[in-house]
C-alpha cells in the first residue's frame, strides 16, 4: 500500500542519505548504549561519506548528542504532552531537527522539509504533521532566545542557568565547580571549550617515527607534548603512514603527558620493568613500551577484546613486551616485582565531554560513587606492585574530587609506605598546574582532555 497523503499524489521526495545515517547512528547511541565515535567512523565508511558530506553527518551526530539535555527543555515547551510519553525515535528526530535549526548554519525552511522527509522515510507518515509543526515552533526563536525564555535566570541559579545554556547536567557542573582553579569564569570557558569539537592530536612512538614526518603529513606539532602533532582539519588519521604502520597513534596530548611524566619520573636502582594495569585500549601503553629503557613493558587489561586492542597498539614497537588478559586487583606476579607502574583507572570520563558527546547525559553521579572501590582497589594493586624506591602514577580523565585527590588521599591514608610527590616538575614548559602535588590538566587551559595525575612513591 502506497504511503502518499491523498492531497498530495506526486512522487515522494527521497531522504537526505547524509542526515538518514546521521539519524540512525543517533538512534544507536540512545537506544543501544552505542558509542559516537566508533558507530559514527563505522557508518561513515558504510556508507562512503567523506569530505563535506562526513563533516557535515559528524556535526549532525556529535552536535545532537552534546546538545541533546537542552533541547529536551526547549522540545517540552512545543509538545503537548511529556517527553517521556514520545516514541524514543521520534524524540531523536526532533532533538535532530533542532540542532540543525538551532546550533547549524541550515536554512529554517530546509531544515524542516528534509526533516519531514526524512521523518516520512524512516518513522513514517503519520509522524511528519507533529515533526513538522515542533520543528517550525522551534525555528521562530534563536538558540539565545530559547535559552533566555527557559533558563533560569543567571543571577538567581547560576549553575541552573549554566545547565541549559551550555549543555551539561547540572550535577557535572557543580563537580567541575568544585574542582577548577580559576574560578567562574574558568567554569564558563570549560563548559564552552567542553562543546567544542576536538582537534584529532596523534603521538609519534618514540624511537620508531619523528614529530615531522607527522608534519610532513600536514599535522603541526603539539603545544606541551614533544611526540604530539595534531592533525589541522580533521580528516582520517589511518591515511598516514606512521599510523597505518603502528609507528604513531592517535592520543590526546593529556594523554600524552601524564605517561611521559611517568616515564620522566626519577627512580632509585633498576629501571627495566614497568606495568601498565588498566591497558586497553593500550594508547599510554604503547607510548611507554616505546619509552622505557632496554626493558619490558607488562600490559594488563581484563576484557580479551580489549587487550586485543593494546597487542594491535604495541605490534610496531620492538622488545619483550607482554599483554595478560586478568584483573588488576588481583596481581598474579609477586609484590615489588615493577619499577614503574600506571594505574589510569576506570572513571566516569568527564575530562573527555568534548570527544564523548553522549557522556554527559549517559553518566550519573551514582556511577562515580560505584566506580570508587574498584578506582581504590586498583591503587592499592598498584603499590603493592611497585617495588621501594619506584613510582606508581595514579591518573584519571576525570577532573571530578572524588574520582581525583579523594581516591589517592583514601588509600594513602591507609598505609604508611608511601608519599604524594610533586609531579608538577614532570610537565616543563606546562603551566597553570596549580598548588600541587597533583596535576589536573584541563580543557580550557590547556587544550587537553581534563587528566589527572597523582605521583606516588613506595618507600
Amino acid at each position: 500500500m502506497s504511503d502518499r497523503s491523498p492531497r498530495n499524489r506526486g512522487p515522494q521526495r527521497l531522504a537526505d542519505p547524509v542526515r538518514r545515517v546521521a539519524y540512525r547512528v543517533i538512534r544507536q547511541v540512545t537506544s543501544e548504549g552505542g558509542y559516537a565515535n566508533l558507530a559514527l567512523n563505522k557508518a561513515l565508511r558504510e556508507a562512503r561519506l567523506s569530505g563535506r558530506d562526513a563533516a557535515f553527518c559528524t556535526e549532525l551526530v556529535h552536535g545532537t548528542l552534546r546538545w541533546q539535555g537542552t533541547y529536551d527543555v526547549f522540545l517540552a515547551r512545543t509538545v503537548s504532552r511529556p517527553l517521556a510519553d514520545l516514541d524514543p525515535e521520534l524524540l531523536d528526530m526532533l532533538r535532530l531537527g533542532a540542532h540543525q535549526l538551532l546550533n547549524m548554519r541550515v536554512d529554517s525552511y530546509a531544515a524542516v522539509s528534509e526533516m519531514v522527509t526524512l521523518t516520512r522515510s524512516e518513522l513514517g507518515q503519520k509522524r511528519t504533521g507533529l515533526v513538522n509543526a515542533v520543528l517550525r515552533k522551534i525555528s521562530q526563536r534563536t538558540l539565545d532566545q530559547w535559552i533566555a525564555t527557559t533558563a533560569p535566570p543567571y543571577a538567581e541559579d547560576r549553575l541552573g542557568h549554566l545547565a541549559i545554556a551550555e549543555a551539561h547536567p547540572r550535577w557535572v557542573i557543580d563537580a567541575f565547580e568544585r574542582a577548577i582553579p580559576d574560578g567562574p569564569e574558568g567554569l564558563e570557558e570549560l563548559l564552552a571549550v567542553d562543546n567544542e569539537p576536538p582537534r584529532v592530536t596523534l603521538a609519534v612512538r618514540p624511537g620508531l617515527a619523528d614529530v615531522d614526518e607527522l608534519v610532513a603529513a600536514g599535522a603541526t606539532p603539539a603545544h606541551w607534548s614533544p611526540y604530539g602533532a595534531v592533525l589541522d582539519g580533521g580528516g582520517d588519521p589511518g591515511r598516514i603512514e606512521a599510523v597505518a604502520t603502528g609507528r604513531a597513534g592517535v592520543q590526546d596530548e593529556g594523554s600524552q603527558l601524564v605517561a611521559i611524566a611517568l616515564a620522566s619520573a626519577k627512580v632509585d636502582g633498576d629501571d627495566a620493568e614497568w606495568l601498565d594495569l588498566c591497558a586497553g585500549p593500550g594508547g599510554k601503553s604503547a607510548l611507554l613500551a616505546a619509552l622505557v629503557p632496554d626493558g619490558r613493558l607488562t600490559a594488563v587489561e581484563p576484557l580479551k577484546h580489549r587487550a586485543d586492542l593494546v597487542r594491535q597498539n604495541l605490534r610496531a614497537i620492538p622488545g619483550d613486551h607482554k599483554v595478560l588478559v586478568g584483573d588488576g586487583t588481583k596481581p598474579t606476579w609477586p609484590a615489588g616485582s615493577f619499577d614503574r607502574v600506571l594505574a589510569d583507572v576506570p572513571c566516569s570520563g568527564l575530562g573527555a565531554l568534548r570527544r564523548r558527546p553522549e557522556a554527559r547525559w549517559r553518566r550519573t553521579p551514582e556511577d562515580v560513587e560505584e566506580l570508587r572501590p574498584l578506582q581504590e582497589a586498583l591503587l592499592e594493586s598498584a603499590i603493592t606492585s611497585v617495588r621501594p624506591g619506584g613510582v606508581v602514577a595514579y591518573v584519571t580523565c576525570s577532573p571530578h574530587p572524588d574520582e581525583t585527590r579523594a581516591v589517592v588521599d583514601a588509600v594513602l591514608g591507609r598505609r604508611d609506605d608511601v608519599t604524594l610527590e610533586d609531579a608538577r616538575s614532570l610537565f616543563p614548559g606546562v603551566p597553570d598546574l596549580g598548588e600541587g602535588p597533583d596535576v589536573q590538566l584541563w580543557p580550557h587551559l590547556h587544550g587537553t582532555d581534563a587528566m589527572y595525575l597523582a605521583l606516588i612513591r613506595r618507600s
